[in-house]
């Protein structure tokens, strides 16, 4: 009943020092399909759309990022929205050979790691590249990415035009892990009846299965009809198990030397779990178990102690991860451990299945997730969920 209802958003927008309508912005839902420019009068609308917490984002030339979160469980009209003007940078092009090389090795990496290495991701086309900016630290092993125009990527897999505004991106190659910041908005790629078809059945394939429907089905209770099942995780990281970043010193110390068993010896380090006395829980978790009330209607809270163990039982897993624990007498299910950072640990989603509070750390098989299998925070599937179990 929540997803059948439908409401707007609407306003003008000014300049906040004189007061003069401004034609032509940018307004948009961050993370969704809602999306439009002001008219000649200043003023927007957004229709149709779905209930759940958002970061409203209006842009326009020559003035300053706005933002605020707008929680959508009723019409919300009239708003006034109020740009301050700021002068335009132009952007440093540097050509000298040695910057475009280091560019273009950093930008291949950021293509593997932010718009992802599977099938969907071969199909995904950046359009303006140079509007990226990179550092990357040899000594940490880190690309750190950022963008003040919109990054715009066309994926001809799921059909969707993604602009994104990349605040910040970082990837971490010792630690393993990626993180960034931005607001994106999907438009629909133009395509006939045919290629509509398949655009919905990949998206429907990208949507089963991932944080998104494990969000929603979670706060449905609706875990075990969906395909889901969550259990305990306890585990320890291991004590004897050297650092990451000093096993990479000497994985780099010994790669290409006559000393090939000492880089063995070190590989195999490398490729051993970083956890022990690893036990997931006899029982399952229900919902009632770690979901509470949010601070208001629409958001919820996801708590619990150690490690949240996720299994999908409709798929099964394809990439071996060595930090993630399998009982040998579990099927080949795709795998997910949630970790939590806040004090109390808990986290806060929205009715979209959207985390809007700090992001757990998520590693197997959502970690893989990348630009590639994004769908927009009100993507409903065209089929209903069917088990495979």
């Amino acid at each position: 009943m929540l997803f059948a209802q439908s409401f707007t958003i609407s306003g003008k927008i000014v300049n906040k020092g004189s007061g003069s309508l401004i034609a032509g912005a940018s307004v948009f839902l961050s993370n969704s399909s809602f999306g439009t420019t002001s008219t000649s009068e200043g003023t927007f609308t957004l229709n149709r759309l779905r209930p759940g917490q958002y970061t409203l984002v209006v842009t326009a030339v020559g003035y300053a990022e706005y933002n605020t979160t707008v929680m959508v469980n009723t019409d919300i009209n009239d708003l006034r929205i109020e740009l301050e003007q700021q002068p335009i940078i132009l952007r440093e092009v540097t050509i000298s050979g040695s910057s475009r090389a280091d560019w273009n090795r950093n930008y291949e990496m950021f293509k593997k790691d932010f718009i992802g290495t599977d099938a969907n991701a071969k199909q995904c086309v950046v359009i303006n590249p140079k509007v990226l900016d990179f550092t990357y630290r040899k000594s940490k092993q880190t690309l750190v990415a950022s963008s003040d125009e919109f990054l715009v990527v066309e994926n001809k897999a799921l059909g969707y035009r993604v602009k994104f505004l990349l605040n910040a991106f970082s990837s971490d190659k010792i630690e393993g892990t990626i993180s960034y910041q931005g607001k994106r908005l999907f438009e629909e790629l133009p395509g006939n009846a045919s290629q509509k078809k398949k655009w919905q059945a990949k998206r429907d394939e990208a949507y089963y299965g991932s944080a998104m429907h494990f969000f929603r089905s979670l706060y449905q209770n609706k875990l075990q009809q969906e395909g889901f099942e969550m259990r305990r995780l306890v585990r320890m990281t291991d004590p004897a198990r050297p650092s990451a970043g000093y096993i990479l010193k000497k994985l780099d110390q010994f790669n290409g030397t006559i000393r090939r068993d000492s880089f063995q010896y070190w590989y195999n380090i490398y490729q051993s779990p970083k956890y022990v006395n690893q036990k997931i829980s006899s029982m399952p978790w229900f919902s009632n178990e770690v979901l509470r009330e949010g601070p208001e209607p629409g958001l919820y809270v996801l708590t619990f102690p150690d490690y949240l163990y996720v299994i999908y039982k409709n798929r099964e897993e394809t990439e071996a991860f060595k930090d993630i624990y399998r009982p040998l007498d579990m099927p080949n299910y795709e795998v997910s451990v949630l970790t939590l950072f806040n004090n109390p640990p808990y986290t806060i989603f929205d009715s979209n299945g959207i985390v809007v509070g700090e992001s757990p750390l998520m590693e197997g098989a959502w970690s893989k997730q990348r630009l590639s299998e994004l769908l927009p925070v009100d993507y409903v599937p065209a089929q209903p969920f069917k088990s495979a179990k």
